[in-house]
C-alpha cells in the first residue's frame, strides 16, 4: 500500500505552530511601532530640532557669536603678549609680522569654529526665507514618509537591493526638505512588502524577527532620549518663553560689554610692550 507520503495533496500540507498567529500578530505590532518610532526620530532630527536651532540663532546667536568672536580676540591678545614678553626676555628684535603669522597658526582652531558659527547663521537664516507648509501639508508629508519607512527603511526590510535602499535614502532627503511631491513619487513607487513566513520555518524566523524588531526598537528610544538631551533641543524652553529670551539676549549683552573692557585693557598693554 502507499504511504501518506506518496499522496501529492499531502505534500503541501504545513501544521502550522500553535502560537504561529500570535506571534505574527506581534511582528506585525513591531513593526508598525518601529515605523513610528522612526518617524518621531527622524522628525526630532530633520524638522523640530532645526526648527529650535533656527529660531534659537535668529533670537540670540547674533549676540553669542559677538561674545565668542571677542573671547577669541581677547585669547589671542594674551598669547601675543606672552610672545612679545619672551622675545623682550631673551633681548631678541620683536617683528610683530612673525609673532603674528605664530598666532595665526595657533588660533586657526578657533577661527574654524568662528566660521562654524557663521555657517549656522546663514542656514538659519536662509531656512526661515523658505516656503513652510501648512498644517495640512505637514500631516500629509508625516502620512506619505511613515509609508515609505514601512516599506523601504532598510530595518525594517533587510533584504532590500540597492536600488531601493537608494530610493529610501532620496525620501529622507525630500523629507528633510519637506518635499511633499516627492515623496508623493516614491510613494507611488512602491507597496509594502509582507514578511515570507508561509513555509516549515515560519515560526523560527518570525522568532529571530521579533528579536530583531525589538532590538532595534530600544535602539530608537535610546536615540530619541539622546536627541531630546542634547542641543538644540535643550534650547526648547528657551525659544518657548520670550521672558526667558530676553533674559538671555541681557545676559550676553552684558557679557560683551565686560569683554570690550578686557579688550580694551589687552590693547593698551600691548601698545606700551612694543611702544
Amino acid at each position: 500500500m502507499p504511504s501518506n507520503n506518496d499522496n501529492p495533496d499531502s505534500w503541501s500540507i504545513i501544521i502550522l505552530h500553535p502560537d504561529f498567529e500570535k506571534l505574527k500578530a506581534d511582528v506585525d505590532k513591531l513593526r508598525i511601532e518601529l515605523s513610528m518610532l522612526v518617524l518621531e526620530r527622524d522628525n526630532l532630527l530633520y524638522h523640530e530640532c532645526k526648527n529650535i536651532e533656527t529660531a534659537y540663532i535668529l533670537s540670540v546667536g547674533a549676540l553669542e557669536y559677538k561674545a565668542y568672536e571677542i573671547e577669541c580676540v581677547i585669547l589671542r591678545l594674551k598669547r601675543k603678549m606672552e610672545l612679545i614678553q619672551a622675545k623682550k626676555n631673551r633681548q631678541e628684535k620683536i617683528i610683530i609680522s612673525t609673532i603674528e603669522e605664530i598666532l595665526d597658526f595657533e588660533f586657526a582652531e578657533y577661527q574654524e569654529k568662528l566660521n562654524e558659527q557663521l555657517g549656522k547663521m546663514n542656514d538659519a537664516l536662509e531656512r526661515s526665507r523658505s516656503k513652510l507648509l501648512t498644517n495640512e501639508e505637514t500631516r500629509e508629508l508625516k502620512k506619505l514618509y511613515r509609508s515609505i519607512v514601512k516599506g523601504l527603511h532598510p530595518d525594517l526590510n533587510p533584504d532590500l537591493d540597492y536600488e531601493k535602499i537608494k530610493l529610501f535614502h532620496n525620501a529622507v532627503k525630500a523629507y528633510e526638505q519637506g518635499d511633499l511631491n516627492g515623496l508623493k513619487i516614491i510613494d507611488a513607487m512602491i507597496s509594502e512588502p509582507a514578511i515570507q513566513v508561509e513555509n516549515s520555518d515560519g515560526f523560527a524566523v518570525l522568532i529571530k524577527e521579533k528579536e530583531r524588531l525589538t532590538n532595534l526598537l530600544q535602539n530608537i528610544k535610546d536615540r530619541i532620549a539622546e536627541i531630546k538631551s542634547e542641543y538644540p533641543y535643550t534650547m526648547k524652553f528657551l525659544i518657548q518663553s520670550r521672558e526667558k529670551t530676553e533674559a538671555r539676549k541681557a545676559e550676553l549683552e552684558e557679557r560683551i560689554n565686560q569683554l570690550n573692557e578686557i579688550l580694551i585693557a589687552y590693547s593698551e598693554r600691548i601698545n606700551e610692550m612694543v611702544g
